[in-house]
């Protein structure tokens, strides 16, 4: 019975994302509710949060010790090992977990976590060192479309951690609701967060609403928690406050912030709406500038998304304000009027120590070369936004939106924005298509974006989330190390993941659904 237990665990563990080297040794370390773990230096965070996710795996009442000696297993530090890298050295007595930082140790321990399920806590010999492809691995959350709680966004995190994701793009204002308190204009949320109601379909009946209120936001005190509860699990939050577009639930709040300063609701539809901040005012500079200061003293993050897209220029047209500013600063067009927008936030983002990241319609104004471009609107844009010099997070529309439909039937999958991404699509993608060698060091990285418009429970988020997610982390974490003739058999395995940690998953890919 020993032979054949040390015969089985020769083989390969299903690691996603695949790891960038694998040794595998004979012998096996069984893991119980009674291992310690042995932190030797600051590593404390990825220890715990190990911990505890080790405590829902056993269902014991408690996480597994932290302890600062004895014998289980060991994370520590080392210098010599990349960054974001580890290693995992597994022995018949001991574990040790090595990391580049922390957030090297947390990735790790999450390699081991999926080990654990895979070998019910019989995990096999071995030695494994791995570092990302990419710098920044991203995931987007829209929670203006629908308000998702303060737990679920917790839950998204972990969901998100587990697939070693680093960066979470929160998207907390949109026309459909403010989400973020705002101390300067308590109006934002006092007004802002919450719509009369919401449409019902696609919209092909213009009377056809749900007649329910719908809102919440999250005060200062839950941003903070959130965010150090991310940060714990080695993930950094980009905050997104859209200007000037997209941004009518504001305007419901304060009407001074518009070129006609009418009355709007918080939008109760979707799509591009009108109605956009003023550009020829300094008020809404004064406002923005005010807006931004409370989020730089609430995330950490060294970018801070301000949005761009979609933004109509109609009313700027025959705004006197717009078009007096845009006669005094030399302007020629709308076009540049957003660009000039972008650059003054731009700058005055810089005084507080941080830069911008914004949709890739801040090119069409002109951005500057230090700003981030998220190409959203196809991988040719991104592609130009690199060859210029700008950093460039690959999130193109054909692939990377997963509020999209997974199959081409649709049959099942309840009611969507349209489109088509299957698993299949994702895990083939090449972030690096069409780049030259000199613009390829732009490419800083990757993200998936899900849209909430038609997703109004957690669980409708999963199932759009899962399994594509494990697509997109190994083209983050593996882009040139993914091997199609493996895939399938380690989702089988990774399905028993999910399934250990109770998330919802859709099930297209795993029933040959394309």
């Amino acid at each position: 019975m020993v032979l054949t237990i040390a015969v089985a665990h020769a083989q390969r563990p299903h690691i996603i994302p695949e790891p960038s080297y694998i040794d595998m040794a004979q012998g096996t370390f069984t893991i119980t509710e009674k291992t310690k773990i042995v932190v030797y230096d600051e590593a404390w965070d990825a220890a715990e949060v190990f911990a505890q996710d080790m405590q829902q795996y056993f269902g014991s009442k408690k996480p597994l010790r932290c302890v600062k000696r004895g014998s289980g297993i060991k994370v520590r530090t080392d210098k010599f090992v990349p960054e974001e890298g580890y290693e995992l050295n597994i022995q018949p007595h001991e574990i040790f977990v090595t990391g580049g930082s922390e957030a090297g140790i947390f990735y790790g321990l999450q390699t081991l976590r999926q080990m654990i399920v895979e070998y019910n806590g019989v995990v096999p010999c071995c030695f494994i060192a791995d570092e990302p492809q990419f710098a920044y691995r991203g995931v987007h959350f829209d929670v203006s479309r629908h308000f998702f709680s303060v737990e679920e966004v917790k839950r998204y995190i972990d969901i998100l951690a587990a697939h070693k994701v680093n960066r979470l793009h929160w998207h907390l204002t949109d026309d459909q609701g403010w989400r973020i308190e705002i101390k300067a204009y308590p109006e934002l949320t006092e007004k802002g967060s919450m719509r009369k109601e919401t449409l019902v379909g696609h919209g092909l009946n213009p009377e056809n609403w749900d007649g329910k209120p719908h809102g919440g936001y999250y005060t200062q005190e839950e941003v903070r928690d959130i965010v150090a509860y991310a940060a714990k699990r080695s993930m950094v939050i980009i905050p997104e406050i859209e200007m000037p577009g997209h941004s009518q639930a504001a305007l419901h709040a304060l009407p001074w912030l518009g070129c006609e300063e009418q009355i709007v609701d918080v939008w109760t539809t979707w799509g591009v709406t009108p109605e956009v901040l003023c550009a020829g005012k300094e008020s809404t500079y004064e406002f923005l500038q005010n807006v931004l200061d409370e989020v730089v003293e609430l995330f950490p993050s060294e970018i801070i998304h301000i949005g761009g897209d979609e933004c109509p220029k109609d009313r700027w047209k025959e705004c006197e304000h717009c078009q007096a500013k845009m006669k005094a600063e030399g302007i020629e067009s709308e076009e540049e009027l957003q660009g000039y927008l972008v650059a003054r936030i731009e700058k005055y983002l810089n005084t507080k120590g941080r830069r911008i990241i914004g949709w890739d319609e801040i090119l069409e104004g002109g951005v500057t070369p230090t700003a981030t471009v998220m190409a959203w609107r196809g991988a040719k844009i991104g592609v130009y936004a690199a060859e210029r010099g700008n950093e460039v997070v690959m999130t193109p529309l054909p692939i990377c939106y997963f509020d999209f439909y997974q199959t081409e039937s649709r049959e099942g999958e309840g009611l969507h924005i349209g489109g088509h991404i299957n698993f299949e699509k994702v895990y083939g993608w090449d972030p690096y298509e069409g780049i030259t060698d000199e613009a390829r060091k732009n490419i800083i990285g990757v993200q998936c974006n899900l849209w909430s418009e038609y997703l109004k429970t957690m669980e409708d988020i999963e199932i759009q989330l899962l399994p594509r997610l494990a697509a997109m982390c190994e083209v983050q974490w593996a882009t040139e190390r993914r091997d199609e003739s493996t895939i399938r058999e380690k989702m089988n395995i990774l399905r028993k993941f999910y399934e250990a940690n109770g998330w919802h998953y859709a099930p297209y890919y795993f029933d040959g659904r394309k």
